[in-house]
């Protein structure tokens, strides 16, 4: 086998599936709303909350530090909190009521319908997201998901459901991270203009 081949491969079936989300306007229309969706969060002095599982918790926390810290030029933090990192929170919450309320059971506790919920997931089927979606609706708090394959039964709970295309998860990984870094170049823009 020739790595360079194999790296090739991956390169091309990236390229496929963010061409592929090009070429989705309702994608693109509810990347939109839900970038609308943040900003009137933070000009209302709301929150982002973001949870997500195994790979899909490092890039929670990653968006987290991109927009307490920044993405692209100095600014004032804008408040983000990963549901992914306190491990106390999250192995007491696990042990006491289930892996499934560790999300949930934080935004039950935290989150107010000032703030918003990020949910990313590659499958739109993890069931401590789906309960943390129900957290939110019992809230009235808005939720924004960014999910794969075709979206799952997150995409009937969720505010704004944006599908990534992708062959596998990786390929649906890719397109989140543009999404993602996309929706904060999107708010830090709007909130501080150059």
């Amino acid at each position: 086998m020739l790595y360079a081949d194999k790296l090739k491969s991956n390169l091309e079936a990236s390229i496929r599936a963010k061409q592929a989300f090009l070429e989705k306007p309702d994608e693109m229309a509810r990347f939109q709303a839900a970038v609308a969706l943040v900003v009137d969060v933070y000009r209302k002095g709301g929150r982002l909350y973001i949870a997500g599982n195994g790979g899909s918790a490092a890039d929670a926390q990653h968006l987290a530090t991109e927009f307490v810290s920044k993405l692209a030029r100095p600014r004032a933090p804008l408040p983000a909190e990963a549901l992914t990192v306190d491990t106390s929170m999250l192995t007491a919450i696990g042990n006491d009521f289930g892996f499934d309320q560790v999300f949930s059971r934080q935004i039950e506790g935290k989150v107010t319908p000032q703030d918003v919920f990020l949910a990313i997931t590659t499958s739109g089927q993890s069931r401590n997201l789906l309960l943390a979606l129900e957290a939110c609706r019992r809230k009235n708090i808005p939720s924004i998901v960014f999910s794969g394959r075709d979206g799952g039964p997150v995409k009937e709970l969720a505010d704004h459901c944006i599908t990534a295309t992708g062959a596998d998860t990786s390929g649906t990984q890719e397109v989140h991270m543009v999404l993602y870094h996309t929706l904060c170049a999107c708010v830090e823009a709007e909130l501080f203009p150059v």
